[in-house]
């Protein structure tokens, strides 16, 4: 595993930034010695809601002063650390998408609603199992 997120803590009076660490439900890495030995460290506990979580593709969004650390994260841990850090709108559209996986009626219309409210051809990829290839067919 990459160290796909990032822990930090979120500096005072900032305003909220990715998500708290313990909304994205039980992640292997909060329990590592590397992981609790950086909470002692801070003296936080992994439930306040100073300790936050970002994929680490928005690491440019976490301030410059937060203390930080690289994590890694099964493909499922990742998938729910995005979603929660994803704007609502976003997020509603990206669970329709995962519940694609089921189904194949009216992918197409799916798809394109998604890429309308703004989800990236990647991550409609990625979240679908479509092809990337069919996805760009979609967009011209």
């Amino acid at each position: 595993m990459a160290d796909d997120a990032y822990l930090f803590l979120l500096p005072d009076r900032h305003p909220q930034l990715g998500a708290a660490l313990a909304a994205a439900g039980a992640l292997e890495c909060a329990e590592t010695p590397a992981v609790l030995g950086w909470l002692q460290a801070h003296d936080v506990t992994a439930s306040s809601e100073r300790v936050r979580i970002l994929p680490a593709d928005a690491e440019a969004f976490i301030p410059e002063d937060a203390e930080r650390l690289p994590v890694p994260l099964s493909e499922e841990e990742a998938l729910r650390v995005q979603q929660e850090c994803a704007p609502q709108a976003v997020t509603d559209m990206e669970s329709e998408l995962l519940e694609f996986r089921e189904t194949t009626q009216d992918w197409e219309a799916l798809v394109h609603r998604a890429l309308t409210a703004g989800v990236p051809a990647p991550r409609i990829a990625q979240l679908t199992g479509i092809d990337p290839q069919e996805i760009g067919r979609l967009t011209v």
